[in-house]
């Protein structure tokens, strides 16, 4: 499985998944130079940082052809979205990743929904609306809580949770008619049944017909304690997440992801990369919330975090269709690690930017830590804040509570004007809820499946 050529290798992107990427790929004996497209203060530390946007195509695939890299991973959704893989695939490089059609399932809530029909994939009850007036006359005849979900990307925040039906009409109001989210995003929207329970992420990588699971992870969307406020990108997670219990990943490979990989080719758009499912955990079993086409963010630096394998040797042979050859092989630290993202004051809304960070250096030194960058820039003198999620202080410990006290250790060593974090980051790993705790779902009714595409 080892012992392939040594080579170059670039990630696009400039977020804490992409430091946290390069990192771990930096680790391997075989890589000789990591290339990071921005990159950010973080990365510059140990890779080659090239100022070209994820989304200047024409220019990664030169500077890729031009410094002969090995391996290209796209890290943001939005590059996948434009078509970087179908372009770097067209030249003749390599690169790990789907491709623009087969990444819908991200960058369309609604192309993911019907795919989730077709493969008869249990999810929440929904309908699709492509006008305002729809969309309300719908809201109007249900009686029970909604989220309301913009069709297309929107940085993780385009999908609102309600408790009445009130607040679905004016999220219709915010993602529709004033389109908050962009136009193209929420031109089409996704009604779907609000169902209560732990949320779950499972990653996995897929290639061909091989399909592995990493371990489970769970996210922290709302941006403060106990899962109050606005959805976000991520304020947190953990790994492993003990609420994926071997019969949960069991029930996500045989009910989740085998018949999503294989609706996907009988669609021809043949997915290849990491798929992530984003899962509501019911009494009757998981309920698919989304699909992701890449490594999550924050759920990426705890994984990469505890990851043993080369990840450059498990993502080439994803590249070259020869994935199965890691089938039960890949090794994990047993210890669990935590991530806590530390925000700009006014995120998810509108931040401010350029406040100086101090204390990095004084949180590096801790052991078992890692500080990966997000929205950070360097001033030509210092680290300042330059987005909405700053920092994600990640750290392993013997336990969950170890865990926890490295990385909030960490994050007190760290200051910025407005600094905004969650406290409770990791405690549902303590006390995940019991299914028989939940309250009872009822399953959506039958919905005939559309005939095969020709």
């Amino acid at each position: 499985m080892t012992g392939g050529f040594k080579m170059k290798v670039l990630v696009v992107g400039k977020g804490g998944r992409e430091h946290a990427l390069a990192w771990k790929l930096a680790q391997s004996p075989r890589v000789t130079r990591v290339f990071c497209a921005p990159g950010n203060p973080g990365t510059r530390g140990f890779a080659n940082n090239v100022p070209i946007e994820p989304d200047d195509i024409r220019a990664l695939v030169d500077f890729a052809k031009g410094e002969g890299i090995g391996l290209t991973v796209v890290g943001p959704e939005d590059s996948l979205d434009k078509g970087l893989v179908d372009a770097f695939q067209k030249a003749g490089l390599k690169v790990f990743g789907p491709t623009k059609q087969a990444a819908q399932l991200e960058s369309s809530k609604v192309f993911a929904k019907t795919v989730m029909r077709y493969a008869d994939v249990p999810t929440p009850e929904f309908k699709v609306c492509d006008h305002p007036d729809q969309a309300r006359a719908w809201i109007q005849t249900r009686d029970y809580p909604l989220v309301v979900k913009a069709n297309g990307l929107a940085a993780g925040k385009g999908v609102i949770v309600c408790a009445t039906g009130e607040e679905a009409l004016k999220a219709v109001e915010r993602i529709m008619v004033r389109e908050e989210f962009g136009r193209a995003a929420g031109r089409q929207i996704v009604l779907e049944k609000r169902l209560i329970g732990p949320e779950l992420s499972i990653l996995a990588l897929v290639s061909g017909r091989t399909i592995i699971t990493l371990d489970p992870c769970q996210d922290h969307k709302a941006v403060f304690d106990d899962d109050k406020g606005p959805n976000t990108g991520g304020m947190g997670a953990y790994c492993p997440a003990p609420l994926g219990t071997n019969k949960i990943m069991s029930q996500v490979e045989t009910d989740v992801l085998v018949p999503t990989v294989h609706a996907m080719k009988r669609k021809r758009m043949p997915f290849l990369g990491v798929l992530y499912v984003g899962l509501i955990v019911t009494n009757q079993g998981p309920r698919v919330l989304e699909y992701n086409c890449r490594f999550g963010d924050p759920e990426t630096q705890p994984l990469l975090m505890r990851l043993k394998t080369d990840l450059l040797d498990l993502l080439e042979a994803a590249v070259d269709n020869r994935l199965d050859e890691f089938e039960g092989k890949i090794e994990w630290d047993p210890r669990p690690a935590v991530c806590v993202v530390l925000a700009s004051q006014g995120y998810p809304g509108p931040v401010e930017k350029g406040f100086v960070i101090h204390g990095l250096k004084e949180a590096a030194k801790l052991p078992d830590v890692q500080v990966f960058h997000a929205g950070t820039h360097y001033d030509g003198r210092d680290v300042v804040t330059w987005g909405g999620r700053v920092l994600a202080v990640t750290a392993m410990g013997d336990d969950i509570l170890d865990a926890r006290k490295k990385a909030y250790d960490a994050v007190n060593l760290i200051q910025f004007r407005g600094m905004q974090f969650r406290k409770d980051i990791g405690l549902k790993a303590l006390n995940p809820l019991p299914l028989a705790a939940l309250p009872p779902v009822t399953p959506a009714p039958a919905t005939p499946a559309p005939a095969p595409e020709p």
